[in-house]
């Protein structure tokens, strides 16, 4: 019989027979929960679960001082780095000048790069958190500018054929 498996780099392999899995269990690079079509399977299962592999599982436990390999966790990008750049785009976009979208990026960017940076393994997602941070930032900035502008000339529009400000 020939199996498909999903490795941990998340890439089928196969079809193998069941020696080759059974010398990637040895070598470490599949385990109980790696997925497993079998052929002529309608659905997915793990190694674990397959009757002609349970032999391989049911092993005594871990000999003293031996160390146990963690499964790795999964690395998901943070979503305030999203909504951080997702906004600061609506920002720059919808010609808000700063508010609220700036505003609203500007924090969640903040958040999302103070998350990244206290989590182990870190959170994906710092350059978006990055990305967005500046652009509020500027966004906000060339609305403060605007504002300034407004404040001290009195005018919101430029006359350029006169040579007017």
């Amino acid at each position: 019989m020939k199996y498909r498996i999903i490795g941990a780099d998340g890439k089928m392999y196969g079809p193998v027979g069941l020696e080759q899995i059974r010398q990637w269990l040895a070598e470490g690079r599949t385990d109980s929960r790696t997925p497993v079509l079998p052929e002529g399977a309608a659905d997915w299962t793990y190694l674990g679960l397959l009757p002609e592999l349970a032999a391989a599982f049911t092993a005594s436990p871990a000999a003293p001082g031996a160390t146990v390999r963690p499964a790795p966790m999964a690395r998901g990008t943070n979503g305030f780095a999203t909504a951080g750049l997702v906004c600061s785009l609506l920002a720059w976009t919808c010609c808000c000048c700063g508010l609220p979208f700036g505003l609203l990026g500007l924090i969640f960017s903040l958040v999302a790069l103070v998350q990244i940076n206290s989590q182990s393994p870190p959170q994906e997602g710092r350059l978006l958190a990055i990305a967005g941070l500046v652009l509020s930032a500027t966004n906000l900035l060339f609305g403060l500018a605007a504002l300034i502008w407004q404040l001290a000339f009195g005018t919101t529009t430029i006359n350029w054929q006169n040579g007017h400000f």
